[in-house]
């Protein structure tokens, strides 16, 4: 097999290598034999002989070896010649054997020259490829125009569209890109092509990543997976060039796949970021891939696949069409697509019969792709915790309150009066929710504290997937944040910091609901909230300063909003003191067994029926 361009850089360095151990042996050999041999001045040498000591004596042109009697030992010593016309009598009158030798340091002096030289110019060489790039180690300074995009060949994607679940719609759009790939006649033959760019859009841990490597799996073509992050440095123009040498580098790969990942980072609006109106480096950088994308002919079997996060952030050139023509929207799966999704990770585990996905897919409503492979994967370590042979459902149940409320903290101790007022809290929370219509239902209830400051938790999890939620659903789930506080009032009369995360989850609900969705019957069916589209992960940004409503709707608004969260209260409150019985009783038994279940909640509301049918004719 031929060596191909990459084993070149091996070659000159096994060849440095080789240069570099030969050098250093040949001054190892002669430092050794320097160290074993007695080096005597001329007249020791002379006094030796007299005295007889001296044998085996061998004459050159500088210097003069022979054996030397110390003791009972024999060693090897050596002296520099001087000029002494009477040594040969010397050494006859002692009878000492002695030889003329005739050096050959041709090869001595040949390697003393030439192998310095052969050093420095392999140093010289590796330096050179070190900075220009050119060597498997990584990327030089002269290379630093050069697009670090890692190379996926062919044979190397094995991602397919069978490793993916829970996208059947993005896959569909996708389907007709293979095609193209694999038949681009068949496509062409009525003068259409294939869209140049395709943007997937969606949340992070969707997968957006995962389908473009299926894309270039199934089509069998070389992938170019690069980030958009790469492409800018401190020197201005480099952003630019790896834009030119990614696209002829991918042409000449053709047919290939371009994938370009977190594309905000290089695409962002311009003139978002410049101060005074400059022009930066990303600018050049989105300039030049504007420029690329409008010269490359997508015939030639080149398809830009990018991914982002946050599309309300992408410059408009980018979007229009002839550049980014697809837009594939790849959203958090539903039910069915979260059992898929669980039906692919649990294919690598060992897991028990019992393990019911369609339940679990229930319990984990707006989940990504990535949050339920770390479900799986926090349940398998669970497994392992307790010795099992097979993750069971008990495991999924720990991964899931872990993910949901965090890691248990059974070392933070509380004392007997806190340990109340949190189990009141919690108790508080799950009675206002299981009497009222519509709301999601209580799993569990507990007082370890969890995560950052938790002492509680009451969790609560959709049975089904929502996208509208009507003015009375709201209603009851500000009358459920506030139970914790509610059951304070009602039974210590006083209340603590506990309900600060509660509190600001309710008023940001009812804020939205007077501002965002005209909610408010004082105020009208009027939006009030400017601000642009929230992220995709949910983050929206604060724009008070583009308010467009006057001081005084802004006081009607908080009025608006603080009578929701009163009569929510008040709401909580009503629907304890009918309960206050059974909010004693559960609060009781949580401080005694810590942790309730669905099944312990409903054996206590099973014996006070009564007071439930009451209730429901009060609401």
């Amino acid at each position: 097999m031929k060596p191909t361009v990459e084993d070149v850089p091996n070659l000159q360095q096994s060849i440095l290598y080789l240069l570099l151990g030969f050098w250093l042996s040949f001054l190892i050999l002669g430092f050794v034999s320097s160290a074993s041999t007695l080096n005597l001045p001329y007249s020791s040498f002379i006094k030796e002989a007299q005295e007889g000591k001296i044998s085996d004596v061998k004459i050159g042109r500088e210097l003069i070896v022979g054996s030397l009697q110390t003791g009972e030992k024999r060693a090897q010593f050596r002296t520099v010649r001087v000029e002494d016309p009477d040594l040969a009598n010397r050494l006859s009158q002692q009878k000492v054997k002695f030889q003329g030798e005739t050096e050959d340091t041709f090869f001595k002096n040949v390697l003393s020259w030439l192998l310095p030289a052969f050093v420095i110019f392999g140093l010289i060489m590796f330096l050179v490829e070190r900075v220009g790039g050119k060597n498997a180690g990584g990327p030089g300074l002269l290379s630093i125009e050069k697009n670090r995009a890692k190379i996926f060949m062919e044979s190397n994607v094995k991602t397919t569209f069978e490793d993916i679940a829970g996208v059947d719609e993005a896959k569909d759009e996708l389907k007709e890109i293979i095609g193209f790939l694999k038949e681009p006649e068949r496509f062409g033959r009525l003068g259409g092509h294939v869209p140049k760019g395709i943007l997937l859009v969606g949340p992070p841990g969707t997968g957006k990543t995962l389908l473009a490597r299926a894309v270039a799996g199934e089509a069998g073509v070389s992938f170019f997976s690069i980030s958009g992050s790469e492409f800018v440095e401190m020197f201005v123009g480099v952003g630019a060039a790896r834009v030119r040498d990614l696209f002829a580098q991918a042409q000449r790969h053709a047919p290939c796949i371009i994938f370009i990942d977190e594309l905000d980072a290089l695409g962002r609006a311009r003139g978002l970021n410049a101060a005074g109106g400059g022009h930066d480096e990303k600018e050049q950088t989105l300039n030049q891939l504007l420029v690329e994308m409008d010269g490359f002919d997508p015939r030639q079997g080149v398809i830009l696949l990018a991914a982002t996060n946050r599309p309300e952030i992408l410059d408009a050139a980018l979007l229009r069409a002839g550049r980014f023509d697809r837009h594939v929207v790849v959203d958090r799966p539903d039910r069915l697509g979260r059992q898929q999704i669980l039906s692919v990770h649990l294919r690598k585990v060992t897991f028990d019969q019992s393990v019911d996905t369609n339940r679990i897919a229930s319990d984990t409503a707006g989940f990504t792709g990535a949050d339920l492979a770390n479900l799986v994967n926090e349940a398998v370590l669970a497994a392992t915790r307790r010795g099992a042979d097979a993750v069971g459902p008990e495991d999924f149940e720990v991964a899931l309150e872990r993910i949901v409320a965090g890691l248990e903290k059974r070392n933070r101790l509380l004392n007997l009066k806190e340990r109340r007022v949190v189990a009141h809290h919690e108790m508080g929370h799950a009675i206002v929710s299981m009497s009222l219509p519509g709301t999601d239902p209580v799993q569990k209830v507990s007082i370890i504290p969890r995560g950052f400051g938790a002492l509680g938790y009451t969790i609560q999890r959709p049975t089904e997937d929502r996208y509208l939620m009507s003015r009375e659903e709201l209603e009851n789930k500000l009358a459920v944040l506030l139970g914790g506080r509610a059951a304070e009032m009602l039974v210590f009369e006083d209340v603590s910091t506990g309900a600060a995360d509660d509190l600001s989850k309710a008023t940001d609900i009812a804020r939205n609901m007077v501002t965002r969705y005209g909610m408010a019957k004082t105020l009208g069916t009027v939006a009030y909230d400017c601000d642009p589209q929230p992220y995709l992960n949910g983050y929206r940004v604060p724009s008070a300063e583009r308010r467009t409503f006057s001081e005084e709707t802004a006081r009607e608004i908080d009025c608006a909003v603080r009578d929701l969260l009163q009569k929510a209260l008040e709401r909580a409150m009503a629907i304890l003191e009918e309960r206050r019985s059974e909010l004693d009783d559960t609060a009781n038994l949580l401080l005694s067994k810590e942790t309730l279940t669905a099944e312990d909640l409903a054996s206590i509301r099973s014996a006070k029926s009564g007071a439930h049918n009451r209730l429901r004719e009060f609401v």
